[in-house]
């Protein structure tokens, strides 16, 4: 028959287990949340949330893969070597195909993907690194994001719109506008209205490659008002 002291030191035994689970699934949250606020911030879509529970749960699905074998005699790895694939179904439904050949959501996934192997690492008791790559991933986000803006060195869509007296008109000046710098209206939408038609289009190309195009299209006679709508980043 178990003593008092016996059943205080098992309390005591699980409690600091207890708290170790605990701590790393706060610690989880925290670097996942981390993440997350940057890629929310950037209005990508997956955000705080997302990015946090994913972290979380793979940290804790980790805890439970080790954890159900120790009390069940099995493969400490059978639960956690689930998360990859879970991870990948999820990290494809981020990514879009929309407005003709242009892909969104490709970083989203990958950074989910990285993601959970961060809270993998924390469920594993790899503090140190899992803290070094969540470091690393939002060098790699910020960093490199702004390398290739800076030295234009990513394609971008951008959406215009113009307006002109005629649909037909307004289209080939826009053709013929664009042609010395070797772009191609994309997704062209006409609506037309009591005082003039309205001309939406997108147009691939770098940062130095856009600001030349609004450039030419303000410098056409023909196109009564030009108007940058933004940019459609592919990520």
């Amino acid at each position: 028959m178990p003593t008092i002291h016996d059943i205080f030191g098992k309390l005591g035994s699980e409690t600091s287990i207890a708290m170790v689970s605990l701590t790393r699934l706060v610690l989880a949250a925290v670097l996942g949340g981390l993440i997350g606020l940057e890629r929310q911030i950037k209005h990508r879509p997956a955000g705080l949330r997302t990015n946090l529970f994913i972290c979380l749960g793979a940290a804790m699905f980790t805890l439970l893969s080790d954890d159900l074998a120790v009390e069940h005699i099995g493969d400490h790895t059978r639960i956690a070597a689930q998360i990859i694939p879970g991870i990948g179904f999820i990290g494809a439904g981020s990514i879009l195909h929309n407005r003709g050949d242009l892909v969104t959501g490709i970083t989203s996934a990958a950074t989910l993907f990285v993601v959970a192997s961060v809270g993998m690492a924390v469920g594993g008791g790899l503090y140190v690194t899992a803290i070094f790559a969540t470091g690393l991933i939002l060098l790699c986000l910020y960093l490199l994001g702004g390398i290739e803006q800076k030295f234009s060195l990513k394609m971008e869509f951008h959406t215009y719109e113009v307006t002109g007296a005629d649909a037909s008109e307004v289209t080939q000046e826009v053709n013929r506008v664009l042609e010395p710098i070797h772009s191609i209206p994309q997704n062209v939408q006409t609506a037309v209205t009591k005082q003039h038609v309205r001309v939406q289009f997108d147009v691939e190309g770098t940062t130095k490659e856009q600001e030349k195009a609004l450039h030419c299209l303000k410098q056409s006679p023909l196109l009564a008002n030009v108007t940058a709508l933004g940019a459609v980043s592919p990520e």
